[in-house]
């Protein structure tokens, strides 16, 4: 269901609880991460590249992992443009 504007009849959203337990993480994020161009082949960093580097780094501190994240993007993208909006919104119990 789009948040913004839509031809077609409007679903309504649905709310949904959550529960964590301690140390539980839950990371939510557009497609600007997984579709950025970049690396020695000019492909884009693809969903399973981020879902491992999601689980290798789920240790570490929120703003240890904000930095692997950032830098892991400057890396790939390397001398490419950046091609869309790039959201990652992470938090843990």
């Amino acid at each position: 269901m789009p948040i913004g504007i839509c031809d077609h009849e409007m679903t309504p959203f649905n709310n949904n609880v959550i529960h964590m337990q301690k140390n539980d993480a839950i990371y939510m994020f557009s497609d600007g991460y997984v579709d950025q161009m970049g690396g020695t082949q000019r492909k884009t960093f693809r969903s399973v590249r981020f879902k491992n580097l999601l689980l290798e780094i789920q240790d570490q501190t929120m703003e240890k992992q904000k930095a692997i994240l950032l830098e892991r993007i400057e890396s790939w993208k390397g001398d490419y443009e950046q091609i869309d909006d790039i959201l990652v919104l992470g938090f843990k119990n």
